[in-house]
């Protein structure tokens, strides 16, 4: 079965991207759905004439989103993009490294788009040209015509009745169940097999990865070692020519070859020693990928820190400038209110003066 479905399906178009999912409570609210980036890939199931967007993380499929005519990929941000899904009840988003790469994957998913919806107009005129007059027995009605038993002459001939058989009709809709059990076990397992798939794609590239790098280390460390064993092969062949020139060599001689021979024998025993460490150091790999995972998820905590904090910001300046025009309002009335009273203190004047004249008189 496996096989069979990886021939049949096949992928057009893959990126990184770190993975979101729409709040199901709040419906405003992105829920990481991978700690790290992982790949997004367009699939294209030629005997369905489907196009698929599937991403795996971990275990499982955390995107298994199939692409209909009236989907629309919109691009948030310079590095954000989003999709919903009514089938999966859901909204999904993608936050990418670059803004290219959020541009490409943007453009493919309006082609891909696009030929969904030609594929269903094809599907469509093809249904309309085998089925010119609509004229289609439902498939219950099918299924009581292959099931009904035969006619049966009970009381002589021409006098004939037809029998349905309970057993059949029971017997028939176990049988509609075990299909449609059948069926739904078939794609689960067809996800499965993907999601299994596509992780081991990923542990099998990480691995090859760090062996290659370990590898290569340990070929330079053995050139080395190469070179140090010529060197001494070279030098105790020195040292038996000396010997069997002289005969009886020197003491101070023999001392100091010897001293050469011993540290040359510490520094291989001490490359010996660096390349067992090199080797022991393949097992860090996971280690050090889960030091990446959260370093990468702390860069995403505090990404969001940072989107918070320019809220906050922003709202403080809205209140700060919605502040200082009331403040100005509040100066424009004050003023007014001056100019009335001096108005009015100069016709109080006014009218002292018109007294103290009735008053003289």
């Amino acid at each position: 079965m496996f096989p069979v479905h990886r021939e049949r399906e096949q992928p057009i178009f893959s990126a990184r991207a770190h993975v979101f999912q729409i709040d199901p409570a709040t419906k405003r609210n992105w829920l990481p759905a991978s700690k790290h980036a992982v790949t997004v890939s367009f699939f294209y199931d030629a005997s369905r004439s489907v196009y698929r967007i599937i991403s795996v993380g971990g275990t499982k499929a955390i995107i298994n989103s199939t692409i209909t005519p009236n989907m629309t990929f919109t691009k948030t941000s310079q590095k954000f993009g989003q999709w919903a899904d009514s089938r999966a009840n859901t909204v999904y988003g993608l936050g990418f490294s670059t803004e290219q790469q959020l541009q490409q994957f943007a453009e493919q998913f309006k082609e891909v788009k696009e030929a969904a919806r030609l594929a269903r107009e094809k599907s469509q005129e093809r249904f309309e040209l085998a089925n010119p007059a609509l004229d289609i027995a439902a498939p219950e009605q099918l299924s009581e015509e292959r099931h009904s038993p035969p006619l049966l002459t009970v009381n002589g001939p021409g006098e004939e009745k037809l029998f349905r058989s309970r057993s059949a009709e029971v017997e028939l809709t176990a049988e509609k169940e075990r299909v449609k059990k059948m069926l739904s076990e078939g794609s689960m397992c067809e996800i499965n097999l993907e999601a299994e798939l596509f992780t081991l794609q990923d542990s099998n590239s990480k691995l090859v990865e760090a062996l290659q790098e370990a590898n290569s280390s340990v070929d330079q460390w053995k050139k080395q070692l190469a070179e140090y064993q010529e060197e001494t092969d070279r030098l105790r062949d020195q040292v038996a020519e000396l010997e069997a020139q002289l005969g009886h060599p020197a003491a101070g001689q023999t001392e100091e070859l010897s001293r050469s021979l011993e540290e040359l024998e510490a520094l291989l025993s001490a490359k010996d020693q660096e390349i067992h460490n090199l080797q022991s150091k393949k097992t860090d790999v996971r280690e050090l990928e889960k030091e990446r995972e959260a370093a990468m998820q702390r860069l995403q905590d505090l990404e969001k820190q940072n989107a918070d904090l320019e809220e906050r910001v922003q709202s403080a300046e809205k209140t700060l400038e919605s502040s200082r025009e009331e403040q100005s309002h509040s100066e424009v009335e004050v003023r007014r209110v001056i100019d009335v009273l001096d108005v009015k203190i100069g016709d109080l004047s006014d009218l002292r003066q018109s007294l103290a004249k009735l008053i003289d008189k």
